[in-house]
């Protein structure tokens, strides 16, 4: 096989010899080669809009976002739907992931599970999705199995169906109505596509549920008013940002907090009252 058949992911890159360089020149490398997952995405930009712009829709009218994935492109989906309810204060099903092998496989290697045409189909029929739902195939690969075989069923059901992928002409970016491909490139370590490549998904991820929960109206200003106060620091957050939203002092602010047990009911209460 020559080099242009390899996927870019797999290619070897620029630094060759890592296991004769020092720590410092590991570190500097490896850092100056991330580059790489920042420039990637900033090329898919339309991409994300466009994707982002059909999806509101759809959630404003009680659709759910699924997410996808194996090995590392799972447990960042995963990830990124398990910060939506506590950042947002929306509703755990809104925003659901799921990796191939189960939760078992967040934290170890579940072997064959990702080569399961079947298994995210399987996965997903305990939420019944339905066509106002839609399904995001993570794959840096753009070649697994169980995420092609989702967006393939999901298509069937009339599903919306978008993808992340880091290798360009992709079987999975072929099947999605929105492919959104970060060209990364070869990593640092040959193949290891949790650097660059995960990398760039995590923050495709980030600019997708973030967009699409402030236009839910999730977040006014620059502060997520729906987040839900459940330790210490969020509480002080939480009053940071009711006195910054009204200008009462703190101990109003989190006397509020304590009472209405929402940033937002907090603020509407004071701004009520001013106006009273």
């Amino acid at each position: 096989m020559s080099e242009h058949d390899i996927p870019p992911t797999e290619q070897q890159g620029a630094h060759k010899d890592l296991n004769a360089m020092s720590v410092g020149a590991l570190i500097g490398n490896m850092h100056l080669q991330t580059q790489n997952a920042f420039d990637a995405v900033g090329s898919c930009l339309p991409e994300v809009q466009g994707f982002v712009e059909a999806l509101v829709p759809r959630m404003k009218n009680g659709g759910r976002l699924f997410y996808i994935g194996a090995g590392t492109s799972g447990r960042l989906g995963i990830l990124d739907a398990s910060e939506c309810p506590p950042t947002f204060g929306v509703d755990p099903d809104s925003v659901q992931g799921y990796i191939a092998g189960g939760d078992g496989a967040l934290r170890a290697a579940v072997e064959g599970a990702e080569d399961d045409l079947e298994g995210a189909w399987h996965d997903l029929e305990e939420a019944h999705p339905n066509s106002n739902d839609t399904l995001i195939g993570i794959a840096s690969s753009g070649r697994t199995p169980y995420v092609i075989g989702g967006i393939q069923r999901a298509n069937e059901k009339g599903l919306l169906t978008a993808c992340i992928t880091c290798n360009p002409s992709s079987d999975l970016g072929e099947i999605c109505n929105h492919p959104i491909v970060a060209i990364t490139g070869p990593e640092f370590i040959t193949g290891s596509t949790r650097l660059n490549a995960g990398t760039a998904t995590k923050l495709v991820l980030n600019l997708i549920s973030t967009s699409v929960m402030i236009q839910l109206g999730h977040v006014q200003g620059s502060s997520m008013v729906d987040m839900k106060p459940s330790n210490t620091k969020l509480v002080e957050r939480g009053v940071r940002m009711i006195e910054m939203a009204t200008g009462v002092s703190t101990l109003e602010a989190s006397a509020a907090l304590s009472a209405c047990g929402s940033v937002r009911k907090a603020i509407d209460k004071i701004k009520g009252n001013a106006h009273a």
